[in-house]
């Protein structure tokens, strides 16, 4: 679908990730068309599912959550359907918020965002290591955010 995406498309994908509060006069007005247009484009954009979602960003510190952790899973291969079973299990906890599959030396990893270290050692202690398809765990806490983007990578003009 990319590749037909023009130069106002771009620049509405480009001013949504930044703002997606904006208004559609607002929007229009930045990219030189007028309301109605704006909005097809939108919907387009939204149909097509380039346009996937719109959400607040909350600062989790503001709201007690002061615990980054990202946490490199290794799996009990040989455990039968191991990789369903822990997709499943993790589904659940909430504190979970994003999951890869990776290469090199871990099969997973997940970041945590929780309140505190104790509700961190909790959650690794008595709901991690209790699930049987992981063969190993390792940590690593982050100090600070020095970057987080939600604009991609792309060239947008």
């Amino acid at each position: 679908m990319s590749d037909k995406l023009d130069k106002i498309d771009l620049k509405i994908l480009r001013i949504l990730q930044d703002s997606s509060k904006i208004t559609n006069l607002d929007l229009s007005k930045k990219i030189g068309l007028s309301p109605a247009p704006t909005l097809e484009r939108v919907k387009k954009l939204e149909q097509s599912e380039i346009i996937q979602s719109y959400h607040a960003q909350v600062n989790p510190q503001s709201i007690g959550l002061n615990v980054k952790t990202f946490v490199l899973v290794s799996l009990a291969w040989q455990k039968e359907n191991a990789l369903n079973h822990f997709l499943d299990k993790i589904k659940e906890i909430e504190e979970i918020v994003e999951c890869y599959i990776i290469t090199g030396e871990a099969d997973f990893l997940i970041k945590i965002i929780c309140k505190d270290i104790p509700t961190y050692e909790k959650l690794l202690f008595k709901t991690l290591s209790q699930i049987e398809e992981i063969e190993r765990l390792k940590t690593l806490m982050t100090l600070s955010t020095v970057k987080d983007s939600k604009v991609l990578p792309y060239k947008y003009d």
